[in-house]
């Protein structure tokens, strides 16, 4: 989630964490006697993208209200497609039977504004139809390549990419392989470490911080990546290359 002071919550992604967050604003919401009102930039489709989304505890409550920008989908609209995916067998009820509200937008490589933060959006290479993000406020920017299908020379970075990521304070980029295995799964839609920390030098980002973790990874996995990552000559471009855990939070400032 990206905390804009005086914004109503920015989520990024409707994943499982979704639902430890939404206990979290719960108790906020409620303190103050008042439904949650938040928007979710949503980047793709993938279940691991969504799967948080009938979770979500604030959607039960009636008045809550989430606005969810997500990608247009070449058939159909991101209302059908997210409704297709939360009802019977899968889960035991339709989203039309939240007590909440759930308004979809369907987005396509476009600049807008939700609260005081500007947002762009344009479409990255994936698995089906994707959206990168970047969100400046308060003086502040990031990127947001939560899944980046990394070039086969793993050397050229589209021009929408660098639109996104350039000169930002943070980026939060796809870097799921290792070099190795990349080169078996080099269609699965996703990023070695090593092109995260090309794409963060060449469009000149502050910072980098690896994410969307393999699966099969475990910590002193992740620890090497990150080892690795930061050994590269182009790293020594970048102030700092970390990796994003569970609970983690980072604080940009303000200009």
């Amino acid at each position: 989630m990206i905390d804009i002071e005086g914004d109503e919550p920015l989520i990024v992604d409707l994943g499982t964490g979704l639902r430890a967050l939404g206990d979290v604003l719960s108790k906020g919401v409620r303190a103050l006697g008042t439904p949650l009102h938040a928007t979710a930039l949503l980047t793709h489709l993938h279940f691991d993208h969504i799967l948080g989304l009938p979770f979500f505890g604030p959607l039960h409550d009636p008045g809550a209200r989430l606005t969810v920008h997500g990608p247009a989908q070449p058939k159909g609209s991101l209302k059908d497609a997210l409704h297709a995916a939360v009802q019977p067998p899968v889960f035991p009820i339709h989203m039309e039977q939240f007590r909440g509200e759930i308004i979809t937008v369907d987005t396509k490589d476009e600049d807008f504004s939700i609260g005081s933060a500007k947002v762009m959006a344009r479409a990255i290479p994936h698995s089906g139809s994707t959206l990168g993000y970047r969100i400046e406020a308060e003086g502040r920017s990031m990127a947001y390549l939560s899944d980046h299908q990394a070039p086969l020379d793993r050397r050229t970075v589209p021009d929408a990419v660098l639109e996104l990521c350039q000169g930002v304070d943070l980026l939060v980029h796809d870097g799921q392989y290792t070099d190795d295995e990349f080169s078996a799964k080099a269609d699965w839609g996703h990023s070695t470490a090593a092109f995260a920390v090309h794409v963060a030098a060449e469009a000149q980002a502050k910072r980098l911080m690896l994410s969307h973790h393999d699966p099969s990874h475990n910590d002193r996995d992740i620890d090497r990546i990150l080892m690795l990552a930061r050994r590269l000559p182009e790293a020594k471009a970048i102030e700092e290359v970390s990796s994003a855990h569970e609970s983690q939070s980072v604080d940009l400032g303000k200009v």
